[in-house]
């Protein structure tokens, strides 16, 4: 889909359909929708005058013009209450009207961003409309092949502004933003869709080595005798089971100062986990080719990242290989040294993500990194904790965590932390090794998280258990229910921010 900004009256605009908004509870039109209103002899206002129309939260309804302006439709859509409308619900509301225009094999669309009262800033409200259409009308169709041809799609999203509006570079700005970071969510939640066959970690090296190469980054993949000179004997015992070769992929982007310290990004490369030894009831056992969710989540936030030209240098970790049983497969039992020489009693080898993660964040160190953060599907006690659509986090770093949450209430990508108390500790230390891999149900998440603490050193750190939202069974307004993307968003945003309050201190 090709988004534009252009200026212009709305009724002069040819398009299909314009889409405009309406609160919940306003008696008359607002904003554009006046404007039209006015235009079109008051078919809006009768619509609501009438009742048939509300605006509730993701409704819509179509009015057909006549002759009266150049479109011969209006969509309006529901806003919601004024009182609860925020940037998230604008996500909502343009995602529900883009698949409903879609739905009615519309291929262009125009919409304004004057809502009437209840505005935001430009550039973020225009981010937040793009980002909402692009991400709800994803569809994974790769290995569709009957009616292929005959899927109804979007085109083309205008957005009119004013011509003597003074943010127009704003909405422009807003926009162009908002592709580059949606097309990022598309390249994780492809790499998520596709199946373990088509997504093996040598194939999610390739991948990365792609985007690398598109947009100048620096990328290695590291093969197994590479990382067992480096003695990551926890990540390639994981890998003992898999035909598959394990990978250890690093991608540099280089925005910053090259003495500039950089924020390094681990994700989890788990492309498909069956538990191993320890193996894992069949049911939706198909879903765990979404393991590697937190390498997917990596990769994008890199490529989007080096699109924004953000001024800072980032580097990307994703330890990739697959988990499972076979004649070479590690075992409970096992004792596993470290690259950090720690060692690792196995006590279940579906605890395998803790495993690969503790080499990756070693080598991070090597970086003398400004903050490090992992990002991974990493335990089920998450989703008991906090359900399907919040991220755990965990971290040393109380203004690293301030930094996460403040882009997570930008993003609608919600965080809840959880503590690391050292008492919980106690869950994860081994008769036989420095500690075990797992501590038991009680406080799952806590305690592997305490074992990745164990890597880091004294770098600052933020551990994100994305368990619950990186598969979804159900759609949510702008995540069609499959693999989300989760984690992207968040992160750009962090690095966004991160960037704005550097340039503020280093004038």
């Amino acid at each position: 889909m090709d988004i534009t900004v252009k200026t212009g009256g709305l009724a002069d605009f040819d398009c299909k359909i314009l889409l405009v908004g309406h609160f919940e509870g306003s008696k008359t039109p607002e904003g554009a929708a006046h404007l039209l209103d006015k235009k079109c002899d008051g078919l809006i206002g009768e619509l609501i005058e009438e009742g048939d129309f509300t605006g509730e939260l993701y409704s819509s309804s179509v009015v057909y013009t006549g002759e009266s302006i150049r479109s011969r439709r209006i969509m309006i859509a529901g806003l919601g209450k004024k009182e609860e409308f925020n940037l998230e619900r604008l996500r909502g509301v343009f995602s529900k009207a883009a698949q409903k225009i879609r739905d009615l094999n519309i291929t262009n669309l125009a919409a304004s961003l004057d809502f009437g009262e209840a505005e935001f800033p430009v550039r973020e409200t225009a981010q937040a409309a793009v980002e909402g259409a692009m991400l709800g009308l994803y569809r994974f169709t790769r290995y569709k092949t009957l009616k292929k041809d005959k899927e109804s799609r979007i085109d083309e999203l205008t957005i009119i502004e004013n011509p003597d509006s003074s943010g127009l570079e704003d909405v422009r700005e807003g926009a162009e933003t908002a592709e580059i970071i949606s097309r990022a969510v598309y390249c994780a939640r492809d790499l998520v869709s596709t199946p373990s066959t088509d997504m093996t970690p040598g194939i999610l090296a390739e991948r990365a080595g792609d985007i690398a190469k598109e947009r100048n980054l620096k990328f290695e993949a590291l093969d197994e005798p590479a990382m067992k000179k480096l003695g990551m004997n926890a990540l390639l015992g994981v890998a003992r089971g898999s035909a598959e070769e394990a990978k250890l992929i690093l991608l540099e982007y280089n925005g910053g100062k090259k003495d500039d310290r950089p924020v390094v990004l681990v994700g989890k490369g788990i492309t498909f986990d069956s538990g191993g030894i320890s193996i894992k009831p069949s049911e939706k056992m198909d879903e765990m080719k979404s393991d590697m969710s937190g390498g997917a989540a990596v990769i994008g936030t890199i490529k989007a990242a080096a699109e924004l030209k953000i001024p800072l240098n980032v580097v990307g970790i994703i330890p990739a290989t697959e988990n499972l049983p076979g004649g070479r497969a590690y075992k409970p039992g096992d004792i596993l040294e470290t690259m950090s020489g720690l060692t690792i009693e196995v006590k279940n080898t579906d605890a395998e993500g803790r495993l690969i993660l503790a080499d990756a964040l070693t080598f991070a160190g090597r970086y003398s990194p400004a903050a490090i953060i992992d990002i991974a599907t990493l335990t089920g006690a998450c989703v008991v904790a906090l359900g399907d659509y919040l991220t755990g986090m965990m971290g040393t770093d109380s203004d690293l965590k301030e930094k996460i949450r403040n882009a997570s209430d930008t993003t609608g990508e919600k965080v809840w932390e959880l503590p690391l108390w050292h008492e919980y500790d106690e869950l994860i230390k081994s008769d036989v090794a420095d500690i075990k891999n797992t501590g038991g149900r009680a406080g799952g998440t806590i305690t592997a998280a305490l074992l990745l603490k164990r890597f880091v050193n004294d770098y600052p750190w933020v551990h994100l258990d994305i368990a619950g939202p990186a598969l979804l069974s159900k759609d949510k307004p702008y995540i069609p229910k499959g693999a989300s993307g989760v984690g992207v968003r968040l992160l750009i945003q962090f690095l966004m921010d991160r960037s704005r309050a550097s340039n503020v201190s280093n004038p």
